[in-house]
């Protein structure tokens, strides 16, 4: 059994900051990347950042400069600082695994960020 489980979710206002973790447990075998989606009410769900097990990163132009992610492979662990946050951040914001055979996904932690 494969389970992600997302803390770190809250209310925060513009500007704040929050930092979430994302720890996997069970056999996952050869990780290409793990990284978060989000999605708002009433939109498609979309990648956030993303890590790969060798460092590369890449992010949402929406996110860059603002969110960093980091990963400690040996824990199968993933983080995602988010500073300067917004409202339009405002999200269930998810982790995900890729592995070469299969896709893991964690049930959400809400970020509501206020004006």
């Amino acid at each position: 059994q494969v389970q992600l489980v997302e803390s770190g979710g809250g209310l925060v206002q513009a500007g704040g900051s929050l930092r979430l973790s994302c720890a996997a447990s069970g056999r996952i075998f050869s990780i290409n990347y793990m990284g978060w989606y989000r999605q708002a009410p009433g939109k498609q769900r979309e990648s956030v950042a993303r890590i790969t097990t060798g460092g590369s990163t890449n992010y949402a132009e929406s996110v860059k400069g603002r969110f960093t992610i980091s990963r400690d492979n040996a824990k199968n662990t993933v983080y995602l600082q988010m500073n300067s946050l917004k409202p339009e951040d405002t999200a269930v914001y998810y982790c995900n695994v890729l592995t070469s055979w299969d896709n893991y996904w964690g049930q959400g932690t809400q970020v509501t960020v206020s004006s």
